[in-house]
């Protein structure tokens, strides 16, 4: 229903083989400006970066998209650039697994308003969000056991002790090889 409409701004770095073939994905979030040096070794195997929005400066995306193809969506705080650059939802299939991937999304049971509309009516096999800056990953039986991957954040802003990514693979219509990587202490500071 409401599967592969993305704006044409969303695809511009992409080609044909990302949409047929397994896919090796690495997940962020949160980053209001600040892109961990880190990041570039834990994604250096990765077919796609995936940002679930708070991007921040337009810098961060750009050397996201200098090393990798980048899928996106704009959060909260995301300046009207990003805003036009990048959709608020992300939907599409890879492998015939469907993702539904934005920024503010909620939690299971709690999910923004917004979103449970569309959950009732067609919930995706993966739900990405960030915004709360609290990494979880889990299944929620009550959207036929639908996916639920929040990555935390990976930047300097916010509450959360310890920034986060994350990394999986899309193969063969399933999800596999969820790995959560620690980047170290929000607010330490990179050697």
């Amino acid at each position: 229903m409401f599967w592969n409409r993305w704006p044409l701004a969303s695809l511009r770095h992409l080609s044909a083989k990302y949409y047929f073939s397994d896919m090796k994905i690495g997940l962020l979030s949160d980053t209001h400006n600040y892109l961990d040096p880190k990041v570039f070794s834990h994604f250096k195997d990765c077919d796609e970066v995936w940002h679930a929005g708070d991007i921040g400066d337009r810098s961060v995306i750009e050397q996201l998209e200098a090393f990798r193809p980048v899928r996106a969506v704009f959060g909260n705080v995301d300046d009207k650039v990003l805003q036009t650059d990048y959709p608020e939802d992300m939907r599409t299939t890879i492998e015939g697994v469907r993702v539904w991937m934005t920024h503010i999304g909620g939690a299971p049971p709690n999910y923004n308003p917004r979103i449970k509309k569309f959950l009732n009516i067609d919930p995706p096999d993966v739900f990405i969000c960030g915004h709360s800056h609290i990494l979880r990953i889990k299944r929620d039986p009550k959207y036929n056991n639908m996916l639920y991957v929040n990555p935390g954040a990976a930047g300097q802003h916010g509450f959360h002790l310890i920034k986060t990514i994350v990394r999986f693979e899309i193969t063969a219509g399933k999800v596999q090889n969820m790995e959560v990587i620690e980047l170290g202490k929000r607010g330490a500071v990179v050697a």
